[in-house]
């Protein structure tokens, strides 16, 4: 593992706990104390995923994700100093893919921080079709009637359970248990945030129908027609 993270926090310290853990992890990692500063890493570098801190003056998390999100689909994981449900949810619709709050275990955040880079890479050596929508995991492109669907590493993965199965369905439980792990605590207004941003974004190209949901059983692939 030799991906690179960029690590955004006005915190020094904070900044270089991450940073010691990280590289003591095999991971590279670039810093920036503030939001602005972010931005201009996003935009001249390559980064595979960002340690954002919520509570930044000037700039806060929330906002910076959402300048990054304009330019890239980056994985964000943010850094909390409330475990708040609806600050997670308001992340994931952002398009975040992992909270930890502070104060956080160092190897925990570690943990996280590989099992977002693993949702990145491929699970399935080969391309996925159904209706319009085409899924080629080993190069993390989306295409939906031939144009590209940019989605981060969590949309991507869970797109990738539905259409590995496209008629069966899903609860959000079992979905959680898929992309994050049997362990986690996070709920299913997570996966609906995830969910949103899909149908969101093939709504934007003309789709209509890629998620279908039957109302107190789960999700499933729609027919993903144009």
């Amino acid at each position: 593992m030799n991906e690179r993270i960029l690590i955004v926090d006005d915190d020094p310290h904070i900044r270089d706990v991450v940073r010691i853990a990280a590289e003591g992890a095999g991971l590279r990692s670039v810093e920036a104390a503030n939001g602005q500063d972010a931005i201009t890493h996003i935009g001249r570098e390559e980064v595979d995923l960002v340690v954002l801190d919520v509570g930044m003056p000037q700039m806060d998390g929330f906002e910076c994700c959402k300048k990054i999100r304009a330019r890239s689909n980056v994985p964000v994981l943010f850094l909390t100093a409330q475990d708040d449900e609806l600050d997670r949810v308001l992340g994931f619709q952002l398009g975040a893919d992992d909270f930890v709050s502070k104060p956080f275990s160092p190897r925990e955040l570690v943990l996280r921080i590989k099992a977002i880079l693993a949702r990145g890479k491929p699970q399935v050596d080969t391309k996925l079709r159904h209706g319009e929508l085409e899924l080629d995991p080993p190069r993390h492109i989306c295409l939906l009637g031939g144009a590209a669907l940019g989605l981060t590493a969590t949309e991507f993965s869970l797109l990738a359970v539905l259409m590995t199965h496209p008629e069966q369905l899903y609860d959000r439980n079992r979905i959680i248990d898929h992309i994050y792990g049997p362990n986690s605590d996070l709920s299913g207004r997570t996966v609906d945030s995830h969910l949103r941003n899909i149908r969101a974004k093939a709504a934007a190209l003309g789709c209509t129908d890629i998620i279908v949901t039957v109302h107190g059983v789960g999700v499933k692939l729609g027919p993903c027609s144009l």
